[in-house]
């Protein structure tokens, strides 16, 4: 029986490496790597072996026959995917439909290369594949900062609590934070603790890996009234972020509307009609869990400027929420485009997985109904959020005009954005650091990775090929004689760290 790769793949292909059939795709190296949603396992080639299961850092992948609830529609999405372009014929006594990709070595490291001393600020996913890498391909000494008191970085207060399996991969990072040559310093902060330029003389080199702290604006009147909160708050209070009060965010309301329909809008709109005591058992923060309990929310909004077909939410994600036990789903049928659109789309299209999904003309002037639902409301965008002294709605677009959606929180959701890093410099336009490969130009010995490199686009797995090209940047600079040479000893941070903290 063979394997399929479900909801939570991060796409890190770490299970491509180790399949000996080469049954998954796409592979790093082939063209849609990076535009697809997630891996697939073709069912005609796998052996059943299981070593992309043993492999796999989020817990993604398990045999078709135990596949149970929403996870039973993967068997179907995996060889769906193989279905459009027939393999050809295997070679005979060779089980393998897909052929080989030549084998590439774009590093060349000199016999005698030495031991590197190396900075990473950050602690997430990006930093850590950076880390990893450093570690298990040369003797490099790593020393690990972090401006919050935790590590993890995303994986730690950016995943929601309920993705248990997403969240396994700290585990995998995690080993390396007792490594020997690691040292880690939590609760140091560039440019408050220490200054870019004194981390910068006590290593060869630095790389950055802060990702995109602040959220993106709506730019429309009303948004900081009391109840108009961004996702990076609403996000960080229920994994209790140290830097987000208990009582940031107000469930007095009866809906909810959240301004975009990616992931991570997903993401809190499930929490927010979600039955409190299936999230118990999760690392949802306490204060978070109490609240929703208490909470009066019934309904969530979720709002889209463009069609179905167009959303930028993951289709797997989607698939979870028509799961949901006692949650129910509508589309707001307001413009005939919107279900055009859902019908003429393939099934496999995100759009035609809203084919199953109840269409009405919602009523906005009425309360919500009894029961829980998340209605997707299509075509339409903020005008602006309405409210004597606290959000009482948001004024939106509609095919037939502007109308107001009554709701207690407005809530955007409409991307991250990078923040300026003390000591280097920073495109404003892009939120992020400049950069060539990740190396941070007139900054030598001076790198960035992750979303502060690249901008935040791609989840977990994204970051490894990320790391791996920042990392092969630094090497090959090593290797030029670029990187300049440290004039502090490396217990001096120590020291130092200790002492500004």
């Amino acid at each position: 029986m063979a394997y399929a790769i479900t909801q939570t793949c991060c796409n890190d292909a770490t299970c491509v490496s180790v399949c000996p059939v080469n049954c998954i795709h796409p592979t790093p190296q082939e063209r849609e790597f990076g535009s697809t949603e997630m891996l697939h396992i073709d069912p005609k080639t796998c052996i059943d072996c299981g070593a992309c299961a043993d492999a796999c850092p989020v817990d993604a992948i398990f045999p078709v026959d135990s596949l149970t609830g929403g996870r039973r529609e993967y068997a179907g999405i995996n060889a769906a995917y193989f279905a459009d372009v027939a393999p050809p014929e295997p070679a005979p006594g060779s089980p393998n439909f897909h052929t080989w990709g030549e084998p590439s070595f774009e590093r060349s490291l000199p016999s005698d290369f030495g031991p590197l001393r190396v900075a990473i600020v950050g602690t997430g996913p990006a930093g850590m594949y950076a880390a990893e890498d450093l570690l298990l391909h040369t003797k490099a000494e790593v020393t690990l900062v972090d401006r919050l008191p935790t590590a993890g970085g995303l994986v730690r207060y950016g995943v929601a609590p309920d993705h248990t399996a997403t969240k396994k991969a700290g585990e995998t990072f995690a080993r390396f934070h007792s490594h020997p040559r690691v040292r880690m310093h939590l609760g140091l902060e560039v440019g408050r603790h220490v200054t870019a330029g004194e981390l910068a003389a006590h290593h060869d080199a630095v790389i950055y890996a802060v990702g995109a702290s602040t959220d993106r604006r709506l730019g429309i009147p009303g948004e900081d009234l009391p109840g108009s909160i961004s996702a990076t708050t609403f996000v960080a209070w229920y994994n209790a972020h140290p830097e987000v009060a208990p009582d940031a965010v107000d469930l007095s309301g009866e809906r909810v509307v959240v301004v975009g329909n990616g992931n991570v809008a997903l993401d809190v709109a499930r929490i927010l009609v979600s039955d409190p005591d299936t999230l118990a058992g999760t690392e949802i923060a306490g204060h978070a869990l109490a609240a929703l309990r208490r909470s009066n929310v019934r309904e969530v909004v979720l709002l889209g400027r463009r069609g179905p077909e167009d959303a930028a939410y993951t289709r797997s994600e989607l698939i979870a929420l028509k799961h949901m036990d006692g949650v129910s789903l509508v589309v707001d049928d307001h413009d005939p485009r919107i279900a055009a659109a859902i019908d003429e789309a393939s099934p496999r299209d995100k759009a035609g997985a809203l084919r199953d999904v109840a269409r009405e003309r919602v009523d906005w002037a009425a309360a919500p109904r009894t029961g829980r639902r998340i209605v997707f409301r299509f075509r339409s965008a903020p005008v602006a959020a309405t409210g004597d002294g606290h959000v009482a709605a948001l004024r939106v677009t509609g095919h037939d005009g502007e109308l107001d959606l009554p709701a207690g929180m407005a809530l955007r959701a409409v991307g991250h954005r990078g923040a300026p890093v003390p000591g280097l410099p920073f495109d404003e336009t892009t939120g992020t650091v400049p950069n060539e490969g990740g190396r941070v130009p007139g900054r030598p010995g001076t790198y960035v990775v992750g979303w502060i490199k690249r901008g935040p686009s791609g989840g977990i797995g994204a970051n490894r090929r990320c790391a791996a090209e920042t990392v092969g940047t630094l090497l090959a600079d090593a290797v030029a004689g670029a990187l300049p040479e440290p004039t502090r000893k490396p217990r001096a941070f120590r020291r130092l760290a200790r002492a500004r903290r």
